[in-house]
């Protein structure tokens, strides 16, 4: 994912690095000129990549000019262009001329990240979307902005990273023509890549909602530090997910409202799937927020009564000395007339009754229940 200014500023100290938000939105400069694209050294080298297809045939090509792109941009058949790495400036400038995007479109698709939005600049639609992926064999998610150039014939999307993203099962229904994809036009093709986009939450929110299963035990357990971080760590990404799919129920809001001849209404259709789907997303993100907060609750009211056990131990401890410091300091005091001192067997006499009342005051307690709130008892009940 490629930085805003402000991450530049703070990508050389590693504890604002950590800290920071999977989606800090870009801001431009203060003065810069509209419509300016801010490269991120970091991207990688831009690529377009061609997939041309009606009903009876589907072509692809891989790394074209754009110069190529240009006899497919007023044909009859639907021409997807993916526009794969955001670094080479030379290339998105001429996309953005041979396809005619105002500047301010080039703007918001290679200045990432931007907040999830939809423009109508009559001719094209813009869409601007945040896509998820899991990651393998690691917790929290890959993510990266995807944008969406809708015409008349063709769809452009700008993908930050041409190595992962969730759009496979389209390209397999386009090769294999299977579905309607091959039969309807461009905005049938939008519809389902980003329903691709939203469907890729579930199974990102399906691993937290095991995380906080697996926290919730271990905070039951035995609550540490590194649990209270792990918390702190679900709800921060958390939080970053909602960020990503509140404002992209308005985006899908404004696709079904919006009264452009870009989108058929047999299209429009579809897009109310994809609005019910975020609703259920948002569902889930606002059950986990508030699970992962009572986790909070449970965490500290579990190191509470670790610590009441802990007192209630010492309690116990100084509640069986008290008797035995008694009997000891009486006899430590430096009377010449003690006749117990004089006794053959006042020594183990006096150890035994201390013996008998240490042990008279533990069965005490036992039979009151102070011993059955700590922690090593109910865990060999358990057993």
């Amino acid at each position: 994912m490629t930085r805003s200014p402000k991450q530049e500023n703070q990508q050389d100290d590693p504890i604002l690095e950590e800290e920071e938000d999977y989606f800090d939105y870009y801001f431009d400069r203060p003065g810069s000129e509209p419509g300016t694209l801010n490269i991120d050294p970091d991207a990688l080298p831009t690529q377009i990549v061609l997939i041309d297809y009606n009903s009876d045939r589907a072509t692809r090509r891989t790394d074209i000019s754009p110069q190529e792109c240009i006899p497919y941009l007023d044909t009859e058949s639907v021409s997807w262009f993916d526009v794969q790495g955001l670094g080479t400036e030379n290339i998105l400038q001429q996309v953005g001329q041979i396809c005619q995007l105002h500047p301010l479109v080039l703007e918001d698709v290679v200045n990432v990240p931007q907040r999830p939005k939809m423009e109508d600049y009559k001719e094209q639609l813009l869409i601007i979307v945040q896509m998820v992926l899991p990651n393998p064999g690691k917790e929290g998610f890959f993510n990266e902005q995807v944008g969406f150039v809708l015409g008349q014939h063709y769809l452009i999307t700008f993908q930050e990273e041409p190595t992962r993203d969730c759009f496979e099962p389209v390209r397999s229904r386009i090769r294999s023509n299977t579905g309607k994809v091959c039969q309807l036009g461009a905005d049938y093709l939008a519809y389902l890549l980003l329903d691709a986009v939203i469907d890729n939450f579930f199974p990102v929110l399906e691993d937290y909602g095991e995380r906080i299963d697996i926290l919730e035990d271990e905070v039951l357990k035995n609550p540490q530090r590194a649990i209270l971080e792990d918390i702190y760590d679900v709800r921060r990404e958390l939080l970053a997910l909602r960020r990503a799919i509140w404002p992209l129920r308005s985006t899908i809001n404004a696709l079904i409202r919006e009264d452009t001849s870009l989108i058929s209404p047999e299209v429009q259709v579809y897009f109310r799937d994809c609005y019910d789907h975020i609703i259920q997303l948002l569902d889930i993100v606002e059950t986990y927020r508030e699970l992962s907060s009572s986790l909070m609750d449970v965490y500290m009211s579990a190191v509470n009564n670790k610590v009441n056990e802990v007192v209630n131990l010492l309690t116990i401890i100084s509640t069986i000395f008290i008797p035995l410091t008694f009997i000891v300091g009486v006899y430590g005091m430096n009377f010449k007339v003690m006749p117990e001192l004089d006794w053959k067997w006042g020594y183990a006499t006096i150890w035994g009754i201390m013996i008998l009342i240490a042990i008279a005051l533990i069965i005490f307690f036992w039979r009151r229940g102070w011993f059955d709130g700590f922690y090593f008892i109910r865990k060999e009940k358990k057993r």
